[in-house]
């Protein structure tokens, strides 16, 4: 194939649409989630909506309850409103029951949530699966509460609704699949949440000027239930056609790139996500599976088994700012993004660009005469002629691209340009 397009995206396009993103109440169900998929279905039009009903039966779980929040607060004996949901949407534990009590200070704090080692940070908390109410303040407000009597309000319901997740098919030449997904789940939090869709959303976008070699499948799903709910409907199609996938999260921030091994760490998805990291040109990590927390832990399931890897900028729990309020765009920033959209871009180039090739002369064949070879030495001119010689001797028609790439310690790209020369020079043809 030819070189792939120059992506013409922008990291001040996608904190735009990251910014649209951020101020939506999310959670595992309900409108929040709609909201949000309805936003990135009017830049994929061809993106589908499914819901769910709950009480579904997904593997070993069920889809749960639809759950409405419209009001929250707490007042103090004056009425002055010292927390409200309005202000911030992490105020409220995520899923809470509905409350109207006054209570003792005493009795209010069991209900209360802070970070004594981040006092001015509002923690993220949630009880999808237990009935309970709570509310989330920064510590410092904490600490202020005066003894006396507080009156709690919570104006949410859960009844029989829908879980909703949207699901992008796009088209290749082949039927083998590559597996994108993020989720769309939390409240507003710029890294955690808001990065992982937006990234996506601009990936789709891309990946529709291609001429696609593979088929791609592209999931906005709520974390855990979601990726449980969906393997439950596509499992056996996926285990059949999926030869890569990437658990995109947590792609928005300045500080790192980093990657989640499979379990088995040796899947083509590992393959081609250590290499892109490699040639990042920044501060990299490589996590294992051990330190798996998003839906990696589903896709690669002992019977499930796909060949799913985690891409991240600084990976969920690993900054400070994490499951809190302070993870906003202070931490997500247009930089940050595009750097997210071109690791993960880089790695679907690796995958549409690999194939393995077969030398077509015995022997090395004669550059020169073909304008391959220079007829003046310049400092920089043998690296070009030592890639076109090398990845000409490890063609084979058993190693393929990206492993001559590893060998030879050079990036995809460049071992891909090479091709390409060689392959309109008709001194490589492709074995598959």
């Amino acid at each position: 194939m030819s070189e792939l397009r120059t992506s013409e995206i922008s990291g001040e396009q996608i904190l735009a649409f990251a910014k649209r993103l951020f101020p939506i109440t999310r959670s595992i169900t309900g409108e929040g989630v709609r909201e949000t998929l309805r936003l990135i279905q009017d830049i994929l039009p061809e993106m589908q909506i499914h819901e769910v009903p709950s009480g579904t039966k997904c593997f070993d779980w069920s889809v749960p309850q639809e759950w409405q929040i419209s009001e929250a607060y707490i007042e103090d004996a004056a009425g002055r409103r010292i927390v409200d949901f309005k202000n911030h949407n992490l105020h409220v534990v995520s899923y809470s029951t509905p409350v109207d009590e006054v209570l003792e200070l005493d009795e209010l704090q069991k209900h209360l949530h802070s970070l004594p080692e981040m006092p001015t940070a509002i923690p993220y908390v949630t009880s999808y699966y237990a009935d309970r109410w709570g509310f989330c303040l920064t510590h410092e407000q904490r600490e202020s509460l005066k003894p006396g009597r507080y009156r709690a309000v919570i104006k949410s319901k859960k009844f029989d609704g829908v879980l909703n997740y949207g699901e992008l098919i796009m088209k290749g030449a082949s039927k083998q699949e590559i597996f994108l997904s993020t989720y769309v789940c939390h409240p507003s939090m710029a890294n955690n949440e808001i990065s992982g869709p937006s990234v996506v959303t601009y990936i789709a976008k891309w990946l529709a000027t291609l001429d696609r070699r593979y088929t791609y499948r592209i999931i906005f799903i709520p974390e855990t239930i979601g990726s449980i709910c969906y393997l439950s409907r596509n499992l056996k199609q996926m285990k059949s056609r999926v030869i890569a996938g990437f658990n995109i999260s947590c792609v928005g921030d300045d500080r790192t790139y980093s990657i989640i091994e499979s379990r088995t760490t040796d899947t083509l998805a590992d393959r081609v996500a250590k290499h892109a990291l490699k040639h990042v040109g920044a501060k990299t990590k490589v996590h294992t599976f051990l330190e798996r927390g998003s839906d990696e832990r589903q896709y690669c399931s002992p019977g499930v088994d796909l060949p799913v890897v985690g891409l991240s900028r600084t990976r969920f729990t690993s900054y400070p700012e994490y499951h809190t309020s302070l993870d906003d765009f202070s931490v997500v920033t247009a930089p940050g993004l595009k750097g997210g959209f071109d690791f993960v871009k880089a790695c679907l180039e690796v995958l549409e660009g690999n194939h393995m090739y077969v030398a077509t002369q015995l022997c090395e064949p004669q550059l020169g005469r073909r304008g391959l070879y220079p007829t003046l030495g310049a400092r920089g001119i043998e690296s070009s002629v030592d890639d076109l010689l090398n990845v000409l001797a490890y063609s084979d028609g058993e190693t393929d691209l990206l492993q001559i790439a590893e060998t030879c310690g050079i990036s995809f790209a460049t071992a891909h340009r090479a091709a390409q020369r060689l392959l309109g020079e008709n001194l490589l043809r492709l074995a598959d």
